[in-house]
């Protein structure tokens, strides 16, 4: 096996999957052990983690939603809860409620925004990182690839502490059509870049990664680099963790372990119908005609974001609710 990996010597950048391991000074089991420490912590905290007052009201346990409540909101006095009184019949999820607009309409908002998320292109974006930055002539790209993660975490961050004031809405029009615009110049730069079609027999996804196969040129791979750090900072404002956020926003309660269960699901599977077709739509479009392609379903995003995603900034659940049935 170790055989196969380092015989891949044309590979982007002829390096094979051990070559980072040496210059972070572990050997690649133990980084895998290492990755084990942040999903300990996470289970650990969770121990300490109450369930949602809303959970515990229709449970019927009211004093452990306030309980709950003080917990999680800082509520020092007690203060009269109203229990809704709920049946059984209210509980789960029935293929009757799909008539509901409260139910229906959310679902697929749910579904369609992970669908836009995934179809971005920001996978394209990642594969891409190492070579990018190899083909602008970095010394270490590697480090430029870690600058790129470090990019995505400030800018979610920021993006955390702007979305309660300028809505989730308006930050999901500016993300996409940030996004839109840095793959359209991202397919300019493999227009101008790589040598016509013509001029190559059978070329297959290893020939567009190769940095060799790109015409020189000093300016180009950094129109490739702004692009591409373009992209990352308007995914990272917008339609990286805000879906997320209005899934667990706009679906009723009764329904909301499923259809957040069913949204998730919806993101893998799309997220691996684009990891598997990519090099396919990379053959048969050509790597600009690819990242054009996402810049449509950027633009399609606004659209379908400004038609029917609702703001839910400072809304209660009732609220939503009576949103999607028109009242």
């Amino acid at each position: 096996m170790d055989a196969v990996w380092r015989s891949n010597s044309d590979w982007p950048g002829k390096r094979d999957c051990f070559s980072c391991c040496p210059r972070l000074g572990l050997d690649w089991c133990w980084l895998a052990v290492l990755g084990c420490v942040p999903p300990f912590f996470m289970l650990l905290l969770m121990c300490f983690m109450p369930e949602t007052p809303r959970f515990l009201l229709i449970k019927h346990k009211q004093q452990e939603a306030i309980a709950a409540m003080r917990f999680l909101w800082g509520i020092d006095q007690e203060q009269e809860v109203e229990e809704k009184e709920y049946s059984h019949e209210d509980q789960g999820f029935h293929l009757a409620r799909l008539k509901n607009p409260a139910i229906y309409k959310p679902f697929l908002i749910g579904v369609l925004l992970m669908a836009f998320q995934q179809f971005s292109g920001i996978n394209a974006m990642m594969f891409y990182a190492e070579t990018i930055f190899e083909q602008a002539n970095f010394k270490d790209s590697s480090l430029a690839s870690v600058i790129v993660g470090v990019l995505q975490v400030v800018f979610t961050a920021i993006a955390a502490l702007i979305m309660d004031k300028a809505g989730r809405k308006l930050l999901l029009v500016i993300s996409g059509s940030i996004m839109a615009l840095s793959c359209m110049m991202f397919g300019i730069y493999f227009k101008i870049s790589l040598p016509s079609p013509n001029n190559s027999s059978n070329p297959d996804l290893l020939t567009y990664l190769n940095p060799e196969s790109v015409q020189a040129s000093s300016g180009l791979p950094w129109l490739a680099v702004f692009s591409m750090g373009f992209f990352l900072i308007g995914f990272s404002l917008g339609w990286g963790p805000i879906p997320w956020l209005l899934m667990s926003e706009i679906f009723p309660l009764q329904v909301k372990g499923l259809a957040s269960g069913v949204c998730v699901l919806s993101s893998w599977i799309m997220a691996f119908l684009v990891t598997k077709e990519f090099s396919s739509l990379m053959d048969i479009l050509t790597p600009y005609g690819t990242f054009w392609l996402f810049s449509a379903f950027c633009v399609l995003s606004v659209v379908f974001t400004l038609l029917y995603v609702p703001e839910t900034k400072g809304k209660t659940l009732e609220q939503i609710e009576a949103h999607f049935q028109g009242r």
